[in-house]
């Protein structure tokens, strides 16, 4: 019975006709359609309100279900990292997705968030001895897991459960596939446009926890600040990060949450970016972590 299609495109057809529609009339015909050719799927996790908000896939917060012989990620010489959220990767509709996740199991994403330190010790992609302090656990689904109480110093975030539609989503205007597609851009190009930027952003306002399509970036593309990092920190100017942005794609973003009491800097928002070879090889603990706040 094909009935996954179906609910595909009765899912992504608001955000996909919404940023058609956007493009056309704020773009000439030939920059709009090559624009919306850089769209991609996304799967926006929601709070679950209630009974027919769809099934719960995941979490916010609480306390995570880990093997018994897994343990709790710590960053070394500062302590342990606090649970952020869990995905249930067989309750996920990834077939929308165009990056190839896991059909079962359990992705479990923690982060160093200064609970042990009041803020001192920052984790970046430049700084490779914090990378620690950002973790992505997959937990196979015959994994026999109980729930784990978290360590001594952290205070668990109020769990969330989650459910997750599926989206279309627009790059990041200065995102290096629009550089590659559109290059060069001079100051006159179309995707500068006023109406067309201040369009783009009155859609995507609100809060954005994501997996996969593009990230919504806080500040500036958060590809680029990982591939700085992955490349070791070459001048800002050095032509290899843009080639090697190209190269990762967005996994998960979470975002500032008052419902979990998450609130990362200035209001900000937490991303884990992975190369789609490493993400096929479920070589999670090769994921990339970075953060934004305004």
């Amino acid at each position: 019975m094909s009935v996954g299609p179906c609910i595909i495109i009765s899912m992504t057809q608001s955000t996909t006709e919404t940023l058609h529609a956007l493009a056309r009339t704020h773009l000439p015909a030939d920059i709009a359609e090559r624009w919306i050719g850089l769209l991609r799927p996304g799967l926006r996790l929601e709070k679950s309100v209630d009974t027919d908000a769809g099934p719960v896939i995941g979490q916010l917060g609480g306390l995570p279900k880990l093997p018994e012989n897994e343990e709790w990620p710590a960053w070394e010489g500062h302590g342990p990292l606090s649970f952020i959220a869990s995905l249930n990767c067989s309750m996920l509709p990834s077939a929308a997705l165009d990056i190839t996740l896991p059909t079962d199991g359990t992705l479990a994403f923690f982060f160093f968030d200064g609970q042990l330190d009041d803020g001192c010790a920052m984790v970046a992609p430049d700084e490779p001895d914090s990378w620690a302090g950002a973790r992505v656990l997959y937990i196979p689904g015959d994994a026999c897991v109980v729930e784990r109480a978290a360590p001594e110093g952290i205070q668990p975030y109020p769990e969330v459960p989650l459910t997750a539609r599926v989206e279309t989503t627009a790059p990041y205007l200065w995102h290096p596939a629009v550089y590659q597609e559109f290059a060069p851009m001079p100051e006159s190009h179309p995707l500068w446009d006023e109406d067309f930027q201040e369009s783009l952003w009155d859609h995507f306002e609100g809060t954005t926890h994501r997996v996969g399509g593009h990230a919504n970036p806080v500040q500036d593309d958060v590809e680029s600040e990982v591939a700085h990092g992955a490349l070791g920190n070459p001048p800002w100017n050095d032509p290899r990060i843009k080639e090697q942005a190209l190269h990762w794609v967005p996994l998960t973003q979470f975002d500032t949450d008052d419902d979990a009491d998450m609130m990362w800097g200035d209001c900000g928002t937490l991303y884990w970016l992975i190369r789609p070879e490493d993400l096929a090889e479920h070589r999670f603990d090769r994921a990339m972590f970075t953060w934004q706040c305004s």
